[in-house]
């Protein structure tokens, strides 16, 4: 499933301060342990409403509702987050009629938090029970590394990998790439016979940010008071130079994404890879359909031999609301929802969400060989590599903002005017002050 990321900011509104209880990711929380008395079953039948953009979902919501007559849940299908769904919960907040749950994404998160808009579920004991039940990097995106917090389920996870031409690197003598070095000569040798070895994004940021997450870097921090803002930091610096070599050596394209023309590049073989997702399987079979058979997945490069991290793109949470008045039946669905073999199964089958669980990589869906790439179990390689995502990867209040300035900047870089390293700093610039203006506390 491909997340997009254009949208307004407008869906910020002014905050006095940071609400209490985000850390620094160190396990440690100020805002104590959440209230024992917040999670207490109702008395009666109870109707839940839960809004969602996932296809199909109705599908699995029946499954629910056939098995608990005194939970029913009406489910609500509308534009992905940035595309209008994150706007009308933030108005539903300020109106007091949001629905009692909710989809969203990890990197969505903390502008909900900032602005008090989540139930803390670590009131409800089933939740912080369920905890070793997750990859324990999404565990860390829904409870802001606060020990006895959760403010989400983890729903799915986006896993990166190399999807490859294995037809033409074998054809062509050249091996795959399993360091970042390699993968530069290996550019070299594709840009010989005719190619490009990837197509550097101009407006997927966030694919991006999953490349720093992988070499370890952050973009925000936060210490209970204060968010520290770090988009141009070590690791950020390290991605933007090598990925800025490339470019400008011409060993990578620069056509935008998601349009006719980035798909026309796949399918004749002028692009041999893509480090992306595991989503990306769907994008690159339906978008290259004239290459089945042809392609392959291996890990991500590594920036040093024999190192094992991957990163992360993408990737959904289900929140309970502020003012849901059913936080115990709500968080038993959510859990329900993301991690049952059925509704895991019904989630993968139907829209493509790779699980977020640690046995939902066992689902069988998952284990069979896919024949478009060769019949590979190319779910053994995300299941892998969701293993290796770094925790701590901190997503600031303002994202949507973060993404189009760092896209603006990123547009003239690949045109030869400015650098990706210079977006960032720009974006670094503009981000402290996006903050600033919202009245959020920003270290100094």
């Amino acid at each position: 499933m491909r997340l997009t990321k254009a949208a307004s900011v407008g869906a910020l509104t002014a905050v006095a301060l940071l609400v209490a209880g985000c850390s620094s990711n160190d396990g440690s929380s100020s805002g104590g342990d959440a209230a024992a008395g917040a999670c207490e079953p109702s008395d009666g039948a109870v109707e839940l409403t839960f809004t969602t953009w996932i296809p199909g979902i109705e599908e699995v919501v029946d499954v629910w509702n056939e098995a608990n007559a005194d939970i029913q849940v009406t489910v609500q299908t509308g534009p992905n987050g940035n595309g209008g769904t994150y706007q009308n919960f933030f108005n539903q907040l300020k109106a007091g009629n949001a629905p009692d749950l909710g989809q969203i994404e990890y990197d969505a998160l903390p502008n909900f938090r900032v602005q008090d808009g989540l139930t803390d579920l670590g009131a409800c004991a089933d939740v912080l029970a369920a905890q070793g039940d997750f990859v324990d990097w999404t565990w860390d995106q829904v409870s802001f590394g606060e020990n006895g917090h959760a403010y989400a389920i983890p729903q799915d996870a986006g896993p990166m990998a190399l999807f490859y031409r294995a037809d033409l690197f074998e054809a062509n003598g050249i091996a795959v790439p399993t360091t970042w070095a390699e993968y530069a000569a290996a550019a070299e040798k594709v840009k010989a016979a005719g190619g490009h070895i990837t197509n550097f994004s101009q407006s997927d940021v966030n694919q991006f940010a999953g490349l720093v997450w992988q070499a370890g870097g952050t973009w925000f921090s936060n210490d209970g008071d204060e968010w520290g803002v770090g988009l141009a930091g070590e690791e950020s610096t390290q991605v933007a130079e090598y990925w800025q070599d490339l470019i400008d050596r011409d060993l990578v394209s620069s056509v935008p994404p998601w349009t006719s023309e980035w798909d026309n590049a796949y399918n004749t073989g002028a692009a041999w890879t893509w480090v992306s997702a595991v989503w990306g399987a769907n994008s690159i079979s339906s978008g290259a359909p004239d290459t089945a058979g042809k392609w392959a997945v291996a890990p991500m490069p590594q920036w040093e031999a024999g190192d094992d991290a991957a990163g992360n793109w993408g990737g959904s949470s289900t929140a309970v609301f502020k003012g849901s008045e059913h936080v115990y039946e709500a968080s038993k669905f959510a859990l329900w929802l993301n991690t049952s073999d059925e509704a895991l199964t019904l989630l993968n089958k139907g829209a493509n969400l790779y699980p977020a669980t640690k046995a939902g990589a066992a689902l069988p869906a998952l284990a069979e060989g896919v024949e478009f790439y060769g019949g590979q179990a190319i779910y053994d390689v995300f299941a892998e590599a969701s293993t290796q995502v770094p925790a701590g990867f901190t997503w600031g209040p303002t994202m949507t903002q973060v993404y189009a300035d760092v896209s603006d900047g990123f547009k003239g870089a690949v045109s030869g005017s400015g650098t990706l390293l210079a977006s960032l700093e720009s974006a670094q610039g503009s981000t402290i002050s996006t903050l600033e203006s919202q009245s959020i506390p920003v270290a100094k």
